[in-house]
């Protein structure tokens, strides 16, 4: 069971970027998606998340700019980032809470926002 992510990538300030994280294996329930970020000398922090139901969670500072969403047929997760900043540089960290498996971490996605 693993999570295999794709997006990221160098982008200038006020661009977008799209992550998708596919859950591969036999899981055959997942409660929460979502992703969190670590930019260098910080603490990994929740950007959104996304329950089965798809309600949603977003840290404060990426409301309004950045949209999570699932499909729960290919245990698939996105995030949709607009309106970057050069704060939003980080790695990007795919999750998944699964019953039979606890927490799940994909590899991390490198981000840069920069001019």
């Amino acid at each position: 069971v693993q999570l295999v992510e794709s997006g990221g990538g160098l982008v200038q300030p006020g661009g977008s970027l799209r992550f998708s994280c596919a859950a591969s294996g036999s899981i055959f329930s997942i409660n929460v998606m979502g992703w969190y970020r670590q930019a260098p000398g910080k603490q990994r922090d929740l950007v959104a998340a996304i329950a089965s139901s798809a309600s949603t969670n977003y840290a404060d500072s990426v409301k309004g700019r950045f949209t999570i969403s699932r499909d729960n047929a290919k245990n698939t997760v996105y995030l949709q980032m607009n309106s970057l900043k050069p704060e939003d540089t980080a790695v990007y960290y795919c999750y998944a809470d699964a019953p039979a498996y606890g927490r799940i971490w994909g590899k991390g996605t490198q981000v840069t926002v920069s001019s």
